[in-house]
């Protein structure tokens, strides 16, 4: 009996310690939840924002008011409360001087996050991509009977392209990468986009755009090499995203087009029947290599008199020995006519009229005109449909559907006739 006693007493005793362990346990920490919810730790700890000013506000006692540019305190507020406002003052400055701090870090983030973005993501918009008002006839020449035919040339070359877009070209989210305006010239103060299309007057156009760009004051005194090989105008894939995005937004986007036969027979005749130190290794030296039946040594070395219907297989082969260029490309890959909205379409056949059309709709200076004269190989004849026709006469109709077929697009957006009759 008196063994059961003691051990009880032993248990009630043990109890009591531990009971008594727990509620010093609690005390202590009770203690350290009191001191963790001081005001000033609190308004230290939290993250700048609306919470915390609005937890300063009502630390102040009521009626009394702060200036809006100033954390000073009210002169008519007691002394004891003096103290304890410059002491929230003080606070408020170490939130703003965090705050201040934090947003230079978002924004650091933000740029590096969207630099890395406007490298790696292609360009969006939207299906009328010009938000300002084009060009369009003066008040004074609505009554001119020219500027009224040529604008509704225009308007009926627009429709046609959009139209063969639209039944053709499946672009619905209108994806618009660099490469896509990789061809296309910067004029910034006339605010003109010019979609370079070799063998359709390009090296005349990009002379007017140094002279309106003030590089030049005359067309006539702008060499060859100076318009290709000077790099005085820009390319719309050297700027940034935004740069790109706005100038397809609010410059006169323009092209200039060509038959597609007859452009195609002007490329051969510069490239292939004149000297060149580039086409001639690069592209000839492959297609007489893969083309020519017991080519000679020479022509194999040099490269020189590639024959047409040798550079129609060339073009016509899937497995060309060397890649397409761009004095043969279709100018649907070169422009992207169904990606980018041209405000104006020319055309060689037209190029005069046209041209000096486009430089009165922007308001270029009067004395300037679109340039007649031959860029290169000036004694010889232009390519006319004539002299196309010759060429094409040295190609089986296989051949010559074949090549039609090759630049049907171009041929239907842009509404070229076939230029033979047994063409299907």
């Amino acid at each position: 009996m008196t063994i059961l006693s003691q051990n009880a007493i032993f248990i009630i005793m043990r109890l009591t310690c531990m009971f008594s362990f727990i509620l010093l346990f609690g005390a202590v920490g009770l203690v350290v939840f009191i001191h963790l919810q001081d005001p000033e730790e609190i308004v230290h700890q939290q993250t700048p924002g609306l919470h915390s000013c609005f937890y300063l506000n009502h630390l102040l006692p009521p009626g009394s008011s702060r200036q809006s540019n100033s954390l000073e305190p009210s002169e008519s507020v007691p002394t004891k409360l003096q103290s304890t406002d410059r002491r929230q003052s003080s606070i408020m400055f170490a939130m703003k001087d965090q705050q201040k701090g934090e947003e230079i870090n978002s924004i650091k983030l933000h740029k590096r996050r969207r630099r890395f973005i406007i490298k790696k993501s292609p360009i969006l918009i939207s299906m009328n991509s010009s938000i300002l008002n084009l060009p369009t006839l003066k008040y004074e020449d609505r009554n001119n009977s020219k500027w009224k035919s040529l604008y509704q040339i225009q308007g009926e070359r627009k429709r046609i392209m959009r139209e063969t877009c639209s039944k053709y070209k499946s672009n619905n989210r209108r994806i618009i990468t660099p490469y896509h305006v990789s061809r296309i010239f910067v004029e910034d103060k006339y605010r003109v986009l010019y979609c370079e299309v070799p063998k359709a007057g390009c090296s005349n156009w990009k002379r007017v755009l140094m002279v309106l760009n003030g590089l030049a004051s005359s067309t006539k005194d702008i060499q060859h090499n100076t318009v290709h090989y000077g790099n005085y105008l820009k390319r719309l894939d050297g700027f940034d995203h935004k740069g790109i995005y706005h100038r397809l937004s609010t410059y006169t986007k323009m092209l200039f087009i060509r038959e597609p036969f007859e452009k195609l027979v002007s490329a051969f005749r510069d490239k292939f029947e004149h000297p060149n130190n580039y086409y001639h290794p690069v592209f000839g030296k492959a297609i007489i290599s893969r083309y020519r039946v017991n080519a000679t040594k020479e022509a194999l070395r040099t490269g020189s008199g590639v024959k047409f219907k040798e550079f129609i297989q060339y073009l016509l082969d899937v497995h060309r020995p060397v890649g397409m260029d761009i004095h043969w490309d279709h100018v649907n890959r070169l422009c992207s006519p169904c990606l980018i909205d041209y405000d104006f379409v020319g055309k060689f056949e037209s190029m005069e009229e046209d041209a000096n059309f486009f430089l009165h709709l922007i308001g270029a200076p009067q004395n300037l005109t679109f340039p007649k004269f031959k860029d290169r190989h000036s004694n010889e004849e232009r390519t006319t449909t004539k002299i196309t026709q010759q060429y094409f006469a040295q190609l089986s109709p296989s051949q010559r559907q074949q090549s039609y077929d090759f630049y049907y697009m171009d041929y239907l957006m842009f509404n070229y006739s076939k230029p033979f009759e047994d063409l299907y």
